[in-house]
């Protein structure tokens, strides 16, 4: 990382910036092109392991991709704010972001499946009672990405 002095190491500032992110863009490698879908996720960070849980249709781009080539990138901003300037080049900006390489597999078992569904849900709404029935579960495909590579940075002012 080029600006040291913006780089977020410790794994609680990190995963706090992770919570406080809504979207996490994966980019899918698609022959010779880059494919990036913007997702609602779940977040789990257990046993040094960082692990995104996305739900999805059955059937789409995606899914072919995570089948065909499952190493993908990923890219969380959150709290984007100009800061302005009487000239352009002393405008700059406030933010924090993650970026990083990892994995993407499906999610075949039940309870590991109904966790990452749950693990959204508490991202989306702050709120970790959730009923999950088996026709909820099933209905959707649940996948993971296993984090490999990770960096942060943030500039607040």
């Amino acid at each position: 990382m080029r600006r040291k002095d913006r780089e977020v190491l410790d794994d609680a500032a990190i995963d706090a910036i992770i919570q406080k992110s809504k979207i996490c863009r994966l980019g899918f490698y698609d022959k010779g092109e880059i494919y990036i879908v913007p997702l609602n996720f779940g977040f789990v960070h257990k046993y040094n392991q960082r692990i995104f849980y996305f739900h999805s249709a059955n059937q789409g781009r995606k899914i072919d991709l995570m089948h065909r080539c499952p190493s993908v990138g990923f890219e969380l901003d959150t709290g984007f704010q100009l800061l302005e300037a009487k000239t352009a080049c002393n405008f700059s900006a406030e933010y924090q972001s993650v970026i990083g390489t990892g994995t993407v597999y499906p999610v075949t078992d039940a309870e590991e499946k109904k966790r990452g569904l749950l693990a959204l849900m508490n991202m989306l709404t702050n709120k970790p009672d959730w009923t999950l029935d088996e026709t909820m579960v099933s209905s959707v495909t649940v996948f993971k990405l296993e984090v490999q590579t990770l960096s942060c940075k943030q500039h607040l002012v």
